[in-house]
């Protein structure tokens, strides 16, 4: 799991039930996802970041 807020990058690796940080990370001030929200593989990205987006998509 990757996510993205502006030029901040986090990532996680699955494992079990996600820890707050990660969910927290995920949700926008709304508390909705993030936008935009992907899966690519077993990979989910949420929110934008070019630098992330070029390596997960290449």
């Amino acid at each position: 799991m990757i996510v993205a807020k502006g030029k901040k990058v986090d990532s996680w690796k699955p494992g079990g039930k996600a820890p707050k940080a990660v969910v927290d990370a995920m949700l926008g001030p709304t508390g909705n996802l993030r936008a935009p929200t992907i899966r690519t593989g077993k990979t989910v990205v949420v929110g934008f970041n070019d630098e992330a987006y070029g390596d997960v998509l290449g």
